[in-house]
């Protein structure tokens, strides 16, 4: 198998379609931070010891393999495996499992107070950057409201499972940290 094809050497790709786009469209973008975010999530889940937290990041991974390949497509009809209601649905429940295990979540907080938290949060930014590219493309293309819903949605988990798993919290006082000075 040849990894290499040539086709990009002058700035262009191939979208799922076969449509040719330059690699830096809002398109691509937005499909290339959902990689990136399914990379983050991955090597997060790697200091996550919870295993049914590990398991929902696998199933979350496989599910922006979707949402990507729906990016990746601009003929309606060719990619059949669209982000859906039940999977927002699903990430909801997961928000509502754990946010009442969490105390101070309405607070601002220093993350990273364990590498696996640390890691969650660094994905939960890298989402919202996602969610930014894909906001981009939706004012210039046809973008599900669904899709769009899920990777907002997504965020939130990322945020919920972080603080879930987070020690030793630093939560801001403002009027203290900003008295205090460097």
């Amino acid at each position: 198998m040849i990894i290499y094809t040539k086709t990009g050497d002058k700035g262009q790709t191939s979208l799922y379609d076969g449509t040719r786009v330059d690699k830096d469209s809002l398109r691509v973008e937005s499909y290339g931070t959902i990689d990136e975010l399914n990379s983050s999530i991955g090597f997060a889940a790697k200091f996550v010891e919870d295993e049914a937290i590990k398991d929902q990041l696998l199933k979350i991974q496989i599910r922006l393999f979707f949402a990507a390949g729906e990016l990746a497509t601009v003929e309606e009809g060719v990619y059949k495996y669209k982000i859906r209601e039940e999977d927002i649905k699903a990430l909801e429940g997961i928000i509502d499992e754990y946010l009442p295990k969490i105390s101070g979540a309405d607070k601002f907080i220093v993350p990273g107070s364990s590498t696996a938290a640390a890691a969650l949060h660094v994905s939960r930014t890298v989402c919202r950057r996602a969610e930014r590219r894909i906001l981009s493309l939706k004012r210039h293309e046809t973008v599900s409201d669904v899709l769009l819903k899920f990777i907002n949605r997504l965020s939130d988990v990322l945020y919920t499972y972080a603080r879930f798993l987070e020690s030793n919290l630093t939560i801001m006082d403002f009027e203290k940290y900003y008295n205090e000075g460097l």
